[in-house]
């Protein structure tokens, strides 16, 4: 069996075996799709599964993945806007999202150009955590671990260095700002374009997406997104980047994440 067609069956055993046994991820997901206005959320859900079903596969190919044939799985579109950025010498942030396969972008990067810093949570679950913290590293990146971030992230970037940082997930109110999302209001982290203020880190944002044409995924770096040093002003300008792009792409989004679960006070709960 050749390669893309063994990731390919792996895929959809996984889609399968997540979508089966947490059943409420995809009534999430249902929701998240239809608060935000598309048509046939179902399919889109299917598609979801599936896309998850790929970081999985992918994640566990990693100790396979090296310099000589990490173009099997990945290919670059852009990235003249990601050294054209870090060429200023300020550091990089790259604005990424739970879109695609993130996993898989900061992997193949640091073999294909070099080594960066990524931000993580544990996940979860403790199996599926340990799975992947044994692989995020394997290719070089510098692992932050979220809790103890701040004055890593700052060194890095003073340093000149890119860093990662995930910007999609719902956020506390005392921890963010109401940005509008597909067309409702969610509560959007600020630490992110804070570090930009900062430091003066150039933000450019950053995703692994999958193409069916191609069988494998196009790592996309966007133009620089300029900071105006309004933290309210910023962070929706970033998020309104990363919403067009979810648009073109909405199988590729992690919409089993309940996105709109804080609300502005006195709005009643959306899940």
């Amino acid at each position: 069996m050749d390669r893309v067609t063994a990731f390919k069956l792996k895929a959809r055993a996984y889609a399968k075996a997540l979508d089966w046994g947490v059943p409420r991820l995809r009534r999430v997901a249902i929701r998240n799709l239809e608060l935000a206005g598309f048509d046939n959320p179902e399919r889109i859900a299917d598609g979801v599964f599936l896309s998850v079903g790929r970081i999985m596969a992918s994640v566990a190919k990693f100790p396979t993945i090296t310099r000589a044939n990490v173009h099997e799985w990945i290919r670059y579109d852009g990235l003249e806007n990601f050294t054209a950025a870090q060429a200023k010498g300020r550091g990089v942030l790259v604005a990424t999202a739970h879109l695609g396969n993130w996993e898989l972008s900061a992997f193949s990067h640091a073999l294909l150009t070099a080594p960066m810093h990524i931000v993580v949570r544990p996940l979860d679950n403790a199996r599926v955590n340990a799975f992947v913290e044994k692989r995020r590293a394997l290719s070089g990146n510098h692992i932050i671990q979220k809790h103890d971030a701040a004055r890593k992230i700052l060194k890095a970037l003073w340093a000149g260095d890119a860093v990662g940082i995930l910007i999609d997930q719902n956020t506390a109110p005392a921890e963010g700002v109401f940005i509008d999302f597909f067309g409702r209001k969610a509560c959007a982290g600020t630490a992110f374009v804070k570090f930009a203020h900062h430091t003066g880190a150039a933000v450019v944002p950053g995703y692994a997406l999958w193409s069916d044409q191609e069988k494998k995924y196009i790592l996309r770096f966007d133009p620089e997104i300029p900071m105006t040093g309004d933290v309210q002003a910023d962070t929706q300008r970033v998020h309104a980047t990363l919403e067009r792009v979810i648009r073109a792409h909405p199988d590729q989004w992690l919409w089993i994440h309940r996105r709109w679960k804080t609300r502005p006070p006195g709005e009643a709960p959306l899940y």
